[in-house]
């Protein structure tokens, strides 16, 4: 299955999970996962919260940024992975100058 970013609708979700600004994003979302391309304009985030019921993936694309990943933080480049294990809780925070934009998968375990 082909999924093209580019031909979806944009979602764009304000303070989300009580984040700073908005989140920008491109979902597809069925029974077995959430897939999503999504930005952070500089200054925005993604409050903290806890995947209670699944992980999450987060892939780098562009831009930098840190996750807050349960007392710790992870700074964040292009190319590298964030994974918030079942269970834990994280924050995803665009501290840079440019826009982060990110790939994520959250399985619906």
């Amino acid at each position: 299955m082909l999924i093209d970013f580019s031909k979806m609708e944009l979602t764009v979700l304000k303070n989300f999970y009580g984040g700073e600004q908005e989140i920008r994003a491109n979902m597809h979302v069925d029974e077995k996962n959430r897939i999503l391309r999504g930005r952070l304009a500089p200054g925005a985030s993604i409050g903290m919260h806890t995947h209670e019921t699944s992980s999450e993936i987060i892939y780098i694309l562009s831009g930098t940024g840190k996750a807050l990943y349960d007392d710790g933080v992870e700074m964040l480049t292009p190319g590298m992975c964030h994974y918030c294990e079942k269970g834990h809780a994280h924050s995803l925070i665009n501290d840079g100058a440019e826009e982060l934009c990110f790939f994520a998968v959250v399985p619906q375990q």
